[in-house]
């Protein structure tokens, strides 16, 4: 197996597309090939190496597909959600310890102005004619000092770092290696059947695993292209398909659902690029909008299983003619799946128990947190947090998540981090933070309040107030403003049941 993305991307045919965009002229596997040693060079002239961190922060599209791309064959990229506020920024560049950030020219991102506090050096992305191509700028001139580690990153190097919400307030840093990434590319190429001929249209964001290595790195290391949208529209998915002419795309369910309440009007779309496959990921996709979206796209949809310290792929459900069960994440699709009980046993098939993986695209543990891989490992497995159940066949499904983490259409949302936002407001005396059950996105953000006495706030306030610190998805949708929140047995107060018992279940 490869452990090198340069080389697993310079195995494509140069002649052939690789990056193409709306209205835009196509990058070819070749010029990618340019530019992500172009790219590497130019980042270690500014002092960034081999394991050194380089936040992006650019809109979704093409350079931002590019930019990680080419980051991660020399330097330890920092995706970061566009839409975070200057707090979070705050938080995420001093946890990283980022040397740079890479922006849009021009960009107006509170990002910049966070860089500039913390003495994190800015540069800009100038993006060229050709869709994904770009040169990078420093934004000052001051001298820089050589990387320490320069060139193509070797297995063992970090080339991706994502946070993830933990059950504590602070989410987690999880480094995966140049290693994961080729592992995990792999593994989706060989469970989606990739070949030069296929064409992806991403409409996934490029600050998620999902996007960034289902949607972007494996069909590229594969050989074949992506069409880089600017990230989820379904008024112009129809469009966007027209254009791309493409094989197949990757999602998360709710956009899906959203896709099929607009396919009636736009079946001669679909008639014309009839797709090889469809792909659904980040949360569970109910059966019965399985079936109805095979039936209106005439092709099968894989749901698969993912998360980010599996640098996304654990298990799939196989593509024609094998079977798919929906209702199940499908088999194991690269690492080693098993079912565990609480004490550390593996199961045999139809035990329930905790999901646990090991294999290559595994990361090696949490950075500097040796309470958080004392509790995610176990005898060599890492322990997903996720309850599940594996029949017969090999097959497993997923019957509930044993963390208080809320999943929100995907996005992984750490209550006690709301909570602790919500505690800042002057009237806010005690508040729980807790998921309540979503048709569409599996579970919403809400919240129980008890404020102090003799003060007053509306739950639009709050609402409001949270909004100035934290991305708009942490947001509760639900404030409920009680005398008493409700505690369990021992006096504790507890996230789990909490929307059934305050009649949001």
């Amino acid at each position: 197996m490869d452990t090198s993305l340069f080389q697993m991307l310079a195995r494509a045919d140069g002649a052939h597309v690789a990056i193409t965009a709306p209205g835009r002229a196509p990058l070819t596997h070749a010029a990618l090939m340019a530019l992500v040693q172009r790219t590497v060079a130019t980042l270690n002239a500014l002092g960034a190496g081999r394991n050194d961190r380089v936040a992006i922060v650019l809109p979704n599209g093409p350079e931002m597909a590019t930019c990680f791309l080419a980051g991660a064959c020399g330097v330890a990229t920092a995706p970061l959600n566009p839409a975070y506020r200057a707090d979070e920024f705050q938080f995420y560049l001093s946890d990283l310890n980022a040397k740079l950030l890479i922006v849009e020219q021009g960009s107006t991102s509170p990002a910049v102005d966070v860089a500039r506090q913390l003495g994190v050096r800015l540069v800009a992305l100038i993006p060229g004619e050709a869709a994904g191509d770009f040169t990078l700028q420093a934004m000052d001139d001051t001298a820089a000092m050589p990387a320490a580690a320069v060139g193509l990153a070797q297995p063992d190097d970090v080339s991706m770092v994502l946070h993830t919400s933990g059950t504590t307030s602070r989410p987690k840093i999880v480094p995966l290696s140049q290693a994961n990434l080729c592992a995990s590319a792999t593994h989706i190429a060989r469970t989606l059947q990739f070949t030069a001929e296929d064409r992806g249209l991403n409409i996934m964001p490029l600050f998620h695993i999902h996007g960034l290595i289902a949607g972007v790195l494996a069909p590229l290391a594969a050989g074949s292209q992506v069409f880089c949208t600017p990230g989820f529209n379904a008024l112009k998915f129809f469009g966007w398909m027209d254009e791309a002419r493409p094989t197949w795309y990757t999602a998360v369910p709710t956009m899906h659902q959203t896709i099929l309440s607009r396919a009636a009007k736009n079946a001669d779309v679909i008639a014309r690029h009839p797709l090889r496959f469809i792909r659904s990921s980040s949360s569970s996709m109910p059966p019965q909008v399985i079936a109805e979206m095979e039936q209106v796209f005439g092709t099968a949809l894989i749901e698969s299983y993912g998360m980010t310290e599996a640098t996304h792929q654990m298990a799939s459900n196989p593509l024609p003619p094998a079977v798919r069960k929906p209702g199940t994440v499908g088999v194991a699709a690269g690492p080693e799946v098993a079912i565990m009980s609480a004490d550390g046993d593996l199961l045999p098939r139809g035990g329930t128990g905790e999901i646990v993986i090991r294999g290559p695209n595994v990361t090696r543990g949490y950075e500097n947190n040796d309470k958080a891989n004392a509790e995610g490992f176990s005898g060599g497995w890492f322990r997903t947090g996720d309850q599940g159940v594996m029949d017969a066949d090999g097959y497993v499904s997923i019957t509930g998540r044993l963390k208080e983490i809320i999943n929100r259409g995907g996005e992984k949302i750490s209550p006690r981090e709301v909570d602790e936002v919500l505690m800042d407001h002057p009237a806010v005396a005690q508040v729980v933070c807790f998921g309540m059950p979503h048709n569409k996105l599996g579970e919403e953000v809400a919240a129980a309040v008890v404020l102090r006495e003799g003060l007053a706030a509306t739950e639009r306030e709050l609402q409001d107030f949270v909004g100035t610190r934290l991305a708009d998805f942490k947001v509760p949708k639900k404030i409920l403003l009680l005398d008493e929140i409700p505690k369990g047995a021992t006096g504790k107060l507890q996230r789990i049941g909490l929307a059934a018992k305050l009649g949001l279940g």
